[in-house]
């Protein structure tokens, strides 16, 4: 009896917002509203604190941390602390739930959604990413179920205060973090933009992306590439040597993939995928260096598309999470490399077991890509995703079925993996302001939908991570 009662005592705390019938910090009351002051109630949610208030003209921002459960199922079973942002506008505005499915920005930004709905905007870094890591670290309970339970309490924990519609959105992890979102908790949200977001559904049937690589683009442009990754491999020798020199240089190390001869492998291999992820189709193909390049010409492209240093063991740590997540739930590309025939040493060594410590154990779940791609299919509501037409992830995304309503997908023409509304076609950018600002509860302004809130260059920088590696 005495330990029921401290597993319900200990739930109890961490749930702590959750009690029927209480009254929210700074609710209005009987005697009119309550003014306290916006710090102070955020402060006053049960396991919230507060890291720093930074000065954002026209809001107030600040950094917290949020007492969450290692393991939702067993509560009891310890804690850690999970940062988020906060971005406030006002407690009268929606709010968008956004998160990029890594670590969180700690500088103040403003996602799509929350410019054109001209609302709030919660910023949740992703359960074990640094510093939101549980010590000692259980990998177990790193999965989309129990990530999805994070947002929900802080939904939970933040809705008293902010009482009008919800956005939930993300871009790349982040699309893919905000319908995993939806899929276990479909009422919490009153709409879902998910940007350039991969449906891995069955890990093993990869020919999408070769399909992909085939296709995208011009044949000059795809010819030009082929040549540029083959000389890389022919000039392996050189290259590679040089690779070792500038990590020893920069105290880089290559202890996870092996050395720099099988790490420098693994980036030619990702250069294509690289290439038509970020680069501006449009531009980047007439830049693509000729086979007679010179060395250091070779070398600077190949950074710029690449980057050498995400290819170090010091490149990889932060991202252990997305590889085990890869390897056991999320899943990842596996295209081939005709192009490289005869020139690679090492098939088979770009994935995911690669980049994560041996002493981590990884069991692929094959279960949970094809529960989310039904679900998604024939239930999902309200819910918009946004892909890019030279965007490789998007060789393979969410569809939606007869089931599912006021659904959409739109795909930008010749976007890549920073595709989002404003880039769509007339028609289509349109269609889905409307419709997202219908979600949010919130009035078009006279004539065409457009964004609310006025354009503000410190806050509307578009980040987009350059992630290799295969990392969406």
């Amino acid at each position: 009896m005495r330990k029921a009662t401290r597993w319900l005592l200990s739930l109890a705390v961490l749930i702590g917002t959750a009690g029927a019938g209480s009254t929210p910090a700074g609710a209005a009351t009987a005697a009119g509203p309550r003014t306290e002051d916006i710090k102070d109630r955020i402060l006053a949610i049960p396991g919230m604190s507060l890291i720093e208030e930074k000065p954002v003209d026209g809001y107030r921002y600040f950094v917290l941390n949020y007492t969450q459960p290692v393991d939702h199922r067993h509560p009891s079973k310890g804690t850690f602390q999970q940062r988020l942002t906060l971005l406030h506008k006002s407690v009268d505005r929606p709010t968008v739930f956004f998160t990029s499915g890594y670590n969180v920005n700690t500088t103040p930004s403003r996602s799509e959604p929350t410019k054109i709905i001209d609302g709030n905007q919660v910023s949740m870094e992703y359960r074990y990413f640094t510093p939101s890591r549980p010590t000692p670290t259980d990998w177990k309970k790193l999965d989309i179920r129990q990530a999805a339970n994070d947002q929900h309490r802080i939904f939970r924990a933040l809705h008293r205060i902010y009482g009008k519609n919800w956005i939930d959105t993300g871009g790349s992890k982040g699309g893919m973090t905000a319908t995993y979102y939806r899929r276990f908790f479909p009422h919490d949200m009153n709409g879902t933009v998910a940007y350039v977001a991969p449906n891995d559904v069955r890990n093993d049937e990869d020919s999408a992306y070769d399909r992909f690589f085939r296709t995208v683009g011009t044949a000059q442009c795809r010819t030009a590439l082929t040549a540029i990754e083959r000389e890389a491999l022919l000039r392996r020798g050189e290259m590679v040597k040089r690779f070792q020199k500038w990590a020893d240089k920069e105290k880089q190390t290559f202890t996870k993939v092996g050395n720099a001869d099988r790490a420098y492998e693994v980036m030619v291999t990702d250069l294509v995928f690289g290439f038509w992820q970020y680069q501006p189709a449009e531009t980047a193909c007439a830049e693509v260096p000729k086979p007679t390049v010179s060395t250091d010409e070779l070398w600077k492209w190949m950074d710029k598309v690449g980057g050498f240093d995400s290819y170090t063991d010091q490149g990889m740590e932060p991202y252990t999470p997305y590889y085990y997540q890869a390897g056991t739930q999320l899943g990842e590309p596996g295209y081939g490399y005709p192009q490289l025939s005869g020139l690679l040493k090492y098939p088979g060594i770009n994935n995911s077991r690669s980049f994560v410590p041996k002493d981590i154990p990884m069991r692929f779940d094959r279960r949970a890509m094809p529960d989310v791609d039904r679900w998604v299919r024939h239930h999902a509501q309200r819910m918009m995703f946004v892909n890019g037409e030279y965007d490789p992830w998007s060789s393979e995304h969410f569809e939606v079925g007869k089931g599912a309503r006021d659904s959409y997908v739109f795909t930008v023409p010749g976007g890549n993996h920073g595709s989002n509304i404003a880039k769509l076609k007339e028609a289509d950018r349109t269609k889905a302001t409307a419709e997202l600002l219908d979600w949010a509860g919130v009035q078009a302004p006279a004539g065409k939908p457009a964004p609310l809130a006025p354009d503000n260059k410190k806050l509307d920088k578009q980040e987009i991570r350059r992630m290799p590696l295969l990392r969406p």
